[in-house]
């Protein structure tokens, strides 16, 4: 055996388990997440209370259908995205604990208000 097969065949084993240690730390895809859908509409959230499951991670998909840019904003959640007007974005979020978490609006933040009520 040379050692240029020898090197070979001591790298498989180290290329196998280097493949299953980043499958069994691989993220879950967002396809494959449960996913729940806002939209932005003349400064209003709709719905402005989205219901989802305690102790699960989810996607949110949102899509701005106003004239102008709107923000999905949280200070509790501590996330926010601004979309420009017909664009649609999401965001991830971890598992929440069983609660009622207030999200706005700022460019409209006296008609986009909502919540997400995590039961």
């Amino acid at each position: 055996m040379t050692v240029r097969h020898a090197l070979h065949a001591l790298n498989r084993p180290v290329l196998l388990a280097g493949l299953l240690l980043f499958a069994a730390l691989a993220p879950v895809h967002a396809d494959d997440l449960p996913t729940f859908n806002l939209l932005i509409k003349a400064g209003h959230f709709v719905p402005e209370t989205l219901e989802v499951p305690a102790g699960t991670k989810f996607r949110l998909l949102i899509k701005n259908e106003g004239p102008g840019a709107e923000e999905f904003e949280s200070i509790e959640l501590k996330k926010e995205k601004v979309l420009g007007p017909g664009a649609s974005s999401f965001l991830i979020f971890q598992p929440l604990k069983p609660g009622s978490y207030k999200f706005f609006g700022d460019f409209h933040p006296e008609t986009a208000q909502g919540r997400i009520v995590a039961r």
